[in-house]
């Protein structure tokens, strides 16, 4: 089962990051000042997550592949993790797509 897993680090900021179901991370998010807007990211994860035009491909400098999936107003809510060929990126635009929307929270700052 997917789940997105909610942790504070050092510096005080809440982060999610959206793991499949075999355990992968397939999307962190940006860090957050409150807990609030973090639990506000991933319920913006769960909505945009199902369309296409939310998805924003890129290649970084060196020639790996990611994307950023964007809220409505163009804001970044989270990004994949760096994959070596096209086809991976594409596939976890796949697994976010399909996986998102289902996923438990797991609030590790309880």
């Amino acid at each position: 089962m997917s789940k997105f897993i909610v942790t504070k680090s050092a510096n005080g900021e809440y982060r999610f990051k959206l793991n499949a179901g075999n355990g992968e991370t397939i999307l962190t998010s940006e860090g957050y000042s409150a807990k609030p807007g973090c639990m506000n990211g991933i319920d913006s994860v769960k909505s945009n997550a199902p369309h296409e035009e939310r998805y924003e491909k890129k290649t970084s400098t060196n020639d790996k592949f990611y994307f950023n999936l964007k809220a409505t107003n163009g804001q970044v809510i989270g990004t994949s993790q760096m994959y070596a060929a096209s086809a991976g990126r594409d596939n976890g635009i796949a697994s976010v797509k399909t996986n998102a929307p289902v996923a438990t929270i797991d609030d590790q700052t309880i």
